[in-house]
């Protein structure tokens, strides 16, 4: 959208909510630093149905990757 369009408004956008003084992308930097996103599998979605469930899965997984590793050096 181009300046022009955005003085039209929107219909559902009352006349108190005034953002023309704010900044584009402000925080977009900060937010990538601090955010992880990955998507599963719907099959894996099911079994894994919150954050906490996958890092216990994930620390299990590099506990045993860690230990086969140890193992394999002489």
């Amino acid at each position: 959208m181009n300046q022009e369009s955005n003085k039209q408004g929107d219909a559902d956008m009352l006349e108190v909510y005034d953002f023309s003084g704010g900044v584009r992308g402000k925080y977009v930097d900060r937010f990538a630093q601090g955010c992880n996103v990955v998507v599963l599998d719907p099959d894996v979605a099911r079994v894994f149905t919150d954050s906490e469930s996958v890092n216990q899965a994930l620390r299990a997984l590099a506990g045993i990757i860690q230990h086969q590793n140890e193992k394999a050096q002489p």
